[in-house]
């Protein structure tokens, strides 16, 4: 453009710029070298080797260019790329600049693009005879996250949206400012009229969303790894030898990802109203499901190592695994489930790119098993029932079927934008969901039990059924007891999990009594199936027990255009220090402090004891809420943490900070109180108020305050008031002014009591001074509408997730070591 734009700092994007293309070209060079590697037949001749590796090692240098040059623009506010003014602000603290950095597409594939290509390095390091091979498939599928960050025209089609993209090139500033930058020297001059941006979507200010996405898209970088092995032993025909060295990575991949879900669920318990840790929304959908079918995948690599059954189960889910992460990333991208999902993303343009990133790389291994299928070593010979191969496979299968009912829920809004339907995603997301995957988690849990007792190719069926007898009788008693106490016997699918879980653990720990007993190869898994089974039953009876315990018998909530809480019978609204009883709770609203752009609330619980009156329990919880333009009030949770319970507590409504806390011009702020009390007062006289006693004590004649000035003429006296709230003392000073021949009053509030004072008059002939008293009606007064919801055994679900991944990680040092051994 010939206009020069003044204060813009164009020098860093230019080169972030650069590293991205350099970042394309390089993953590029570094494919095509790798492929012709893999065709060079003499074993002495490197160079076509060397040359991907220095490519790719030039393609993670880049990555890291274009990562520092994003974090400097949006730690020092150049709001005049898009993507900083759209995703930071000036007042958000440096840890959530990090979240920032990747709310939006462009952060995220970066992110995805940077582990990546981490993980692409150690493979050049680890990989030996399967490095061309497999870093050829991996820097084939850094091309792609790379180009999605290219943001450039080619024959009129857009590739990738640039996180390097100006604002005044992404919008059209005229039509944001119509009046301001009609002119044209303020027009050129934009970046004065633009003092900030944005800001961080409220939802993601939370510590968890610092630490969750480079976790969750280091597990989705790590599914390339057994992808890339599977379609490797394909190509090269090392159908039985690509297993060993991808199922470490398998393992790793499962715990990575899992880990990051997890902290997902941490982040919603946290950060979210919907009240728990798991909501079935379609982006959860989308990283479950590749996690679960990798899952699947590990158990039939396992079974196919041991016994040579199940090759083409086993090199098919690993496949899917990966596609399926292709495919979360198109829903969430694409911008189609705008409508279904809470933090999916907007589309950017790039609905077609992604198809073809989803297309490329289900269509080459699906190439492969077409072309080799002669080869493959497919047996029929029929597998023992009483095997551990055999139920293994069965297990995955269970897994398979369960992805496919959620992957096709999930994908409602995809068929109907496809083939013009118009099929409604369930309503009750979390019932319907609750319902179709409970039997396949019952069947999970009780195979991942019983299997535990069986060998591989065959088992004596004495030994197995006088093995599991013991542990299925006291499986049943433990589920008896548990159900009693959890109270979940009115549900015969709850009972059911209950026991599946519950004789998974049992089972699994009999067999890690072994692992330490000698056998030690066996306590990883072990060790991972009790902390699933835990996950679940965690997961079962928290969903299944928790409980609204702000009761309202009323089902009545008396505030003005309340509309948060769908149940007003699960809500109670209080007023500024008036406590209210809520259950064994008396429940206090002591204060509320804005601190820009979230105010928190003070909320005090206490437990008295029936008999004594003495405090058993005093506690206080902090929820926080900020208005948002456009997502209205957003709520974020605070939770009392007890070894059995947790008592998870948010805002469901509350006055506009605006509207509490200041007054609008053209209005006086006494008419938000009720006529004021008139009173003739002296030393030591007492008032009783609604809220408590007001006690008028000795005037001061020398008061102070910051728009008190004083000339040498000038009397001004001040009376100091105390108010007595059950043993709480409210101090305040209003003042009474003469100037010259003007009088003037400095009129005082309390706002935590919804009370304002007014000194207007001395009286000198009768020994008194006027007072004048207002009070807020009921309604005006400071408020707060909350839902609070006891969780029973929620830890049992946070325990089984640190149990499952300690497994995980014991069973990939396993499975490391059989890689080294020749």
């Amino acid at each position: 453009m010939d206009i020069q734009f003044i204060g813009e700092n164009l020098l860093a994007g230019k080169i972030g710029q650069f590293f991205i293309v350099l970042a394309f070209g390089a993953s590029l060079l570094s494919t095509i070298s790798y492929f012709f590697a893999t065709r060079n037949k003499d074993l002495s001749d490197r160079s076509w080797t060397r040359i991907g590796r220095i490519s790719f090692l030039v393609n993670w240098v880049a990555i890291l260019g274009i990562g520092a040059t994003l974090f400097y623009l949006i730690l020092n506010h150049y709001n005049e790329y898009y993507y900083v003014w759209a995703h930071s602000s000036k007042a958000l603290p440096v840890y959530y600049i990090v979240s920032a950095f990747w709310e939006g597409q462009e952060g995220s594939f970066w992110l995805w693009a940077f582990w990546q290509s981490l993980l692409g390095g150690i493979l050049i390091w680890k990989a030996r005879t399967w490095e061309n091979g497999v870093m050829t498939v991996v820097a084939f599928s850094q091309a792609f996250l790379t180009s999605m960050l290219l943001g450039v025209e080619i024959f009129g089609s857009r590739i990738g949206s640039s996180p390097f993209i100006l604002l005044r090139d992404a919008m059209d500033l005229k039509s944001m400012a119509p009046v301001v930058f009609a002119d044209p020297e303020n027009f050129k001059n934009y970046l004065k009229f633009i003092v900030d941006g944005k800001g961080l979507n409220p939802l993601l200010q939370n510590y968890w969303m610092v630490i969750h996405p480079p976790t969750l898209f280091l597990g989705f970088a790590s599914m390339i790894v057994p992808f890339a092995y599977a379609v490797t032993g394909l190509w090269q025909r090392k159908y039985k030898e690509w297993v060993k060295p991808a199922l470490p990575w398998a393992l790793f991949a499962v715990m990575i990802l899992g880990t990051g879900i997890i902290m997902g669920s941490f982040w919603a318990y946290e950060a979210l109203n919907f009240g728990g840790f798991w909501a079935w929304d379609p982006v959860e959908n989308a990283s479950i499901i590749p996690w679960l079918m990798l899952i699947a995948g590990v158990h039939v690599m396992i079974a196919f190592k041991n016994t040579g059954h199940a090759f083409f189960t086993a090199i098919v889910l690993i496949i899917l695994s990966f596609v399926l992460v292709l495919y979360a990333s198109f829903l969430t991208r694409s911008g189609i489930l705008g409508d279904t999902s809470v933090h999916s993303f907007t589309d950017l343009g790039m609905f077609g790119h992604l198809i073809l990133y989803n297309v490329v790389f289900l269509a080459i291994p699906v190439v492969l098993l077409i072309v080799r299928w002669k080869e493959l070593p497919i047996t029929n010979k029929d597998e023992e029932t009483y095997s551990r191969e055999f139920w293994m496979f069965i297990g995955a299968l269970v897994i398979t079927v369960a992805c496919i009912q959620v992957i096709f829920s999930t994908s409602v809004p995809v068929f109907n934008a496809a083939f013009g339907t118009n099929f409604a995603p369930p309503v009750d997301a979390i019932k319907y969901y609750n319902q179709w995957q409970a039997p396949f988690a019952i069947l999970v849990t009780i195979i991942s039990g019983f299997t535990q007792f069986m060998k591989y190719k065959r088992t004596d069926v004495r030994k197995f059924y006088s093995s599991l007898v013991a542990t299925l009788v006291l499986a049943i008693v433990i589920t008896a007891a548990f159900v009693y106490i959890t109270a979940v016997y009115n549900n015969l699918m709850y009972i059911l999990l209950t026991f599946s879980c519950v004789f998974a653990v049992l089972s699994n720990a009999k067999i890690l009594s072994q692992g330490f007993g000698g056998k030690r190869k066996l306590v990883g898994a072990a060790v991972a199936h009790i902390g699933f089974a835990l996950l679940l039953l965690g997961a079962l009876v928290a969903a299944a027990t928790s409980k609204p315990i702000s009761l309202n018998a009323s089902n009545f909530i008396p505030v003005k255009d309340f509309e948060k809480a769908d149940k007003p019978g699960e809500n109670i609204v209080l007023y500024k220090n008036e406590p209210k009883k809520m259950g064994k709770y008396t429940v206090t609203y002591i204060s509320d402090t804005l601190v820009a752009p979230n105010t928190f609330f003070k909320l005090n619980f206490k437990v008295y004891d029936e008999k004594s009156g003495k405090i058993k329990e005093d506690f206080e919880l902090n929820p926080h809420i900020q208005s948002n333009e456009t997502m209205g009030l957003i709520a974020s949770p605070d939770t009392k943490h007890y070894l059995t319970r947790d008592i998870y507590t948010h805002i469901t409504s509350a006055p506009e900070p605006e509207a509490a806390h200041e007054d609008h011009e053209g209005h006086s702020e006494e008419e938000n109180y009720k006529a004021p009390r008139i009173m003739q007062v002296s030393e030591g006289d007492t008032l009783h108020t609604s809220s408590g006693v007001l006690t008028v004590k000795a005037l001061n004649n020398k008061p102070q305050a910051k728009s008190l000035v004083l000339a040498e003429s000038d009397i001004a006296v001040g009376m100091p008031l105390e108010i007595d709230v059950n043993g709480k003392i409210y101090k305040t000073e209003p003042i009474f002014l003469i100037k010259g021949n003007n009088v003037f009053d400095f009129a005082r509030n309390i706002d935590e009591l919804g009370m304002r004072f007014r000194f207007t008059k001395v009286l000198p002939d009768v020994g008194k001074v006027e007072l004048q008293v207002f009070e807020k009606p009921q309604q005006a007064k400071d408020w707060v509408v909350f839902k609070s919801i006891e969780f029973p055994f929620i830890n049992l679900y946070w325990v089984g997730t640190i149990v499952m991944v300690i497994g995980f990680i014991i069973s990939i040092f396993r499975r490391q070591k059989e890689v080294k051994t020749p």
